[in-house]
């Protein structure tokens, strides 16, 4: 769909000379003479090179149209791990590379959101926030607890966590998917 270039925001994902292109940051700029102009820096999303364009604020660009949909995660088989769609049973095998680092947090029965163009999966995202067993972590050292310290720990998925002193092995806790941090203890 075509829209005005002055309504282009970060994360919006726009067909430009045939590839799609994920906005990363913006600048509006209005010189004391002429037009304002938007700078747009974008990404490609299948090839993760940058670039950066220039657009009058009146002029129109193309505005990808991105279906998402929630799946159900199943089962990985080498470097493919299918997903099924719950309202149709639909099942779809996505390369390793769609999902990135995030692999590690994959949980039988997960319910994820698939991004896609036309057919085809661009991203996954998981839930923000995944509950795990701690199979690894230093004792306590007494003493330490005057301090808002934290110690290293290795959760069931072969992740390391920074935790609390008072987490020992056995104890579930919630991580953060983005960027593996300790949340907070499991309610059971």
């Amino acid at each position: 769909m075509k829209v005005n270039a002055i309504t282009i925001r970060p994360g919006n994902v726009l067909e430009y000379e045939g590839k799609l292109m994920l906005v990363t940051k913006i600048d509006l700029i209005q010189p004391g003479k002429g037009n304002a102009v938007i700078q747009v820096e974008m990404k490609d999303i299948r090839t993760g090179n940058k670039t950066q364009n220039r657009w009058r604020t009146q002029e129109t660009v193309e505005r990808a149209r991105l279906d998402e949909r929630e799946m159900q995660y199943l089962y990985a088989e080498g470097d493919l791990y299918t997903f099924m769609d719950n309202e149709t049973f639909e099942q779809m095998a996505l390369p390793a590379e769609t999902l990135g680092d995030q692999t590690v947090f994959l949980q039988e029965g997960m319910v994820c959101t698939v991004t896609s163009h036309e057919g085809s999966p661009l991203s996954v995202q998981l839930p923000a926030t995944v509950v795990l067993a701690v199979t690894e972590a230093e004792p306590v050292v007494r003493g330490q607890t005057a301090s808002s310290s934290f110690k290293p720990a290795i959760v069931e998925n072969g992740v390391k966590v920074m935790v609390p002193p008072h987490i020992e092995v056995g104890t579930r806790i919630v991580v953060n998917t983005a960027d593996n941090s300790y949340v907070e203890r499991a309610k059971d």
